[in-house]
This record gives C-alpha cells, structure tokens and sequence, in this order.
C-alpha cells in the first residue's frame, strides 16, 4: 500500500486565545522569540498524511501578533504548504539542530541519534517547506525501538542518562525494566519542531506515525524487523515549564493551569494517558521574559502504554479541532 499518498485539504488556523493551551502556546512563542522559527512570510511546510490518506496540506494562517519589544505587529493571512517526507541522510543537519538540546546541555552521541532516525525511513517523518531551495527541517518525528538499537553509543548514552536523572526510587525500577528486560517492547517517541509550526500539523503528524508503526510489524522485509515495531509502551522525553513553588503549594492557592505551562500540547495528554512519568529539573537558564521569572525548565519522562494510542490521537484531534 502507498505509504505517503498525496491529496490536497484546505486547513483554516484561528488565532490561538483565551485557553490554557492558548495562553501556553503564547507564553511559550514569546519564549522563544528570536529561535529558529518557520519565516512568518513564507509557512510552506511539508506534512505527513495522516491515517485518512491526507497528503500535502494548505493552511491558511490568520494571526493578529504583537510584538511587546517595538509595538509593531502582524495582521493577515498567511499561507502554507506543508509536505511530510521520509527521513533521508540529507536530513542530518536539518534534524541534528532540532534536537540539540534533546538532553539539554549534555554532551552525548547526537549524530549517532540522528543517524538512527534517518537510517529508518519507513517509520518516521520530517516536515519541510515545499519547494524550499535551502530544504531545511522543521518537524522531525520517529519511534525507536529501545532493544533494537540497545548497543548504539547514543541510545546506551541516552539510557544512563535518564537513570541519573530519574530520583524517584519507585519510577526508577520501572524505568530500568524499560532499558533492560523489556527494550524490546518499548518505542521511544522523538518529536521535535520548531516552535511556530502550526498546531494543525500535529494530528496528522502523530496519525502517520503511529500508522507507520502499525504497518511496519507486516510490511518490514524480516521477521526481526517486523516484531520490532510491535511495540507495547511508548516512551516519551520532553520539556516542559514548572513553576518554581508547585511542589510546595498545596490545595487550591495555585491552579493547574498555572503550575505547568506545557510547550508541546501533545504532551498534556500524553501525561494524562501515562502509566507512571518523572521530572527533572534542567540546569538554570537565563530567563528573559517576565511570564517565565517564576518557572523552571524541566525535564518531564512518560510511559504510555501502546493500547491508548487511540485515545491519544482522538484526543489531539479534538483538542487541536477546539482550538
């Protein structure tokens, strides 16, 4: 079967107000102001198809932008293709920037990671902008099987890494059941983007993914291949900001919404899905805006079991479809 059909939809992006993913979604952009970001007067990006057989998108991006530094903004309707490609070694310094701070500021074997994802190219995708003479990568999503590739440098690196940090005694056998007896039945979910991509990429994103899981465990040449995609939990490494008093507040003086400004909305549903999850807090980062004066970056490790992969993508359509 064609893994990447190509079809056409019209996609129309509200501006994002007044919700908690809203009001996320702006902290978080004025964050990270100045980054590597999709050029606001050209948004053509590539995007996967998700399982309906969606291909090439056009969005059309209405936003009204303020910029607090000059005053000046942006009012108008910006227009994007979006193309989702299989990763290929091309790809490797597009996709090594997005990851560089995967593990934070660790020194590790990062190009070793990203020659993992580019050496799959039937489970994985990367978003570009159509047509873009600089083919540059501005979404990257896989899932590595953890026993498949439990003898690389950068996945055994990854390992130790994630067992340093990990200061709960009761999630730490958990997470070392992971890593060892039972890797081989565990996909780590890689996502990364650049900050600005369109949240309307996200469900058919996460769709082609997890249907490309689902077809490799037939359409992969060897058995061997083929089992490693029968994966039943999933592992997820992610950031996200936690304010600085949320472990010592208790009962109702600070709310939810408050206490954990998510950067990826992916990842809030993620945690609500998850069997057990862990945090760690990143070395101290500069802050420049005054949102985030009270907030530390944190890092936050989730384990969700394949069986709710359902729920998960029917509630990113819905949360996305809302906003």
């Amino acid at each position: 079967m064609p893994r990447k059909p190509a079809r056409h939809r019209l996609l129309r992006c509200p501006p994002l107000t007044f919700s908690p993913f809203g009001r996320s979604m702006a902290v978080v952009a004025s964050i990270n102001k100045g980054r590597h970001k999709v050029p606001s007067s050209m948004l053509r990006t590539k995007d996967t198809p998700s399982s309906s057989g969606n291909g090439y998108h056009h969005v059309e991006d209405k936003n009204e932008q303020s910029d607090s530094s000059d005053g000046e903004g942006f009012e108008g309707v910006v227009q994007a293709d979006f193309a989702f490609f299989d990763p290929k070694p091309g790809d490797f310094h597009g996709v090594k920037v997005l990851l560089q701070t995967y593990l934070g500021n660790k020194q590790w074997d990062l190009s070793g990671f990203v020659d993992l994802i580019l050496g799959q190219p039937t489970v994985g995708t990367v978003v570009k902008i159509e047509n873009d003479e600089d083919d540059a990568v501005y979404s990257v999503i896989t899932a590595l099987n953890l026993g498949r590739y439990q003898d690389s440098k950068c996945m055994i690196e990854l390992k130790g890494y994630l067992l340093k940090v990990c200061q709960e005694k009761d999630v730490l056998a958990k997470l070392r059941s992971f890593m060892g007896e039972y890797a081989r039945d565990v996909g780590l979910v890689v996502s990364q983007r650049v900050v600005n991509l369109p949240p309307q990429l996200l469900p058919p994103l996460y769709d082609a993914l997890f249907d490309e899981v689902s077809w490799a465990t037939e359409d992969e040449p060897t058995k061997e291949l083929q089992n490693s995609f029968r994966i039943k939990f999933y592992l997820i490494i992610s950031k996200i900001y936690k304010h600085k008093s949320v472990d010592q507040i208790k009962g109702p003086s600070q709310s939810e919404d408050d206490a954990i400004i998510y950067i990826k909305p992916e990842d809030e549903i993620f945690y609500k899905l998850s069997s057990w999850s862990f945090s760690f807090p990143f070395p101290a980062q500069q802050v420049t805006t005054n949102e985030l004066k009270n907030y530390q970056l944190t890092g936050l490790v989730m384990a969700v079991e394949a069986r709710k992969v359902s729920a998960f993508r029917k509630q990113l359509h819905l949360l996305i479809d809302e906003e």
